[in-house]
């Protein structure tokens, strides 16, 4: 990992990229719950995103110097997806539990385990990853069209139908399997019901 970080420029940008989010968020909620300055707390908080377009220019400018597409370069896109299609959520979450922690704020609510209430939590969290996956793609064609050397567009391109890959298997391990496991309980709530029924009748 030190190794690929050492010798690879975008590699050190992502784990700048990540390492600045956390730093960013944790300095964010801090200033708003600990020091009780809003204002500035909003605005290192809205300064995050500043992190996703040092990522994208960063990527670009590498390929428009000339260097060869790898698998570095796809897996930024992917990070830049998720990031800005989680990205606002990571800081509810962290807001919610911060604010518990340290200005008496509420208690977080957990998402419910099982029923129609979690499967709408899974369909939500689905989305967003929907939503990773159409900003990694178009990142991915904006930087094949317009950055990319024409011998490196093709392994740029693979990146999109393997995001879409990860979107499909979310949905099948996400919404789908808890749909299921829905109607099983279901059928076995009715089972047992008809069988203390059966019990009542005799």
């Amino acid at each position: 990992m030190f190794e690929l970080v050492s010798e690879n420029p975008i590699a050190a940008v992502i784990v700048m990229c990540e390492f600045g989010l956390w730093v960013l968020l944790g300095a964010g909620l801090a200033l708003r719950y600990l020091l009780r300055w809003r204002a500035l707390s909003t605005l290192v908080l809205w300064s995050i995103p500043l992190l996703d377009v040092v990522l994208v220019v960063a990527t670009a400018l590498d390929l428009r110097g000339g260097a060869e597409v790898g698998m570095i370069h796809g897996l930024a896109a992917v990070y830049l997806g998720f990031s800005v299609a989680f990205g606002p959520a990571i800081v509810r979450w962290a807001d919610v539990r911060f604010a518990h922690r340290f200005a008496g704020g509420p208690a977080p609510v957990r998402p419910p385990k099982r029923g129609p209430g979690r499967r709408a939590h899974l369909m939500r969290e689905w989305y967003r990853v929907v939503n990773a996956a159409v900003i990694t793609s178009v990142t991915l064609l904006v930087l094949v069209v317009l950055f990319a050397a024409p011998e490196g567009r093709e392994a740029l391109l693979w990146w999109i139908g393997r995001v879409w890959l990860v979107v499909g298997l979310w949905f099948v391990f996400g919404p789908l399997w808890e749909s299921g496991n829905i109607l099983a309980r279901g059928d076995e709530e009715q089972d047992e019901r008809a069988g203390r029924g059966e019990r009542s009748a005799r």
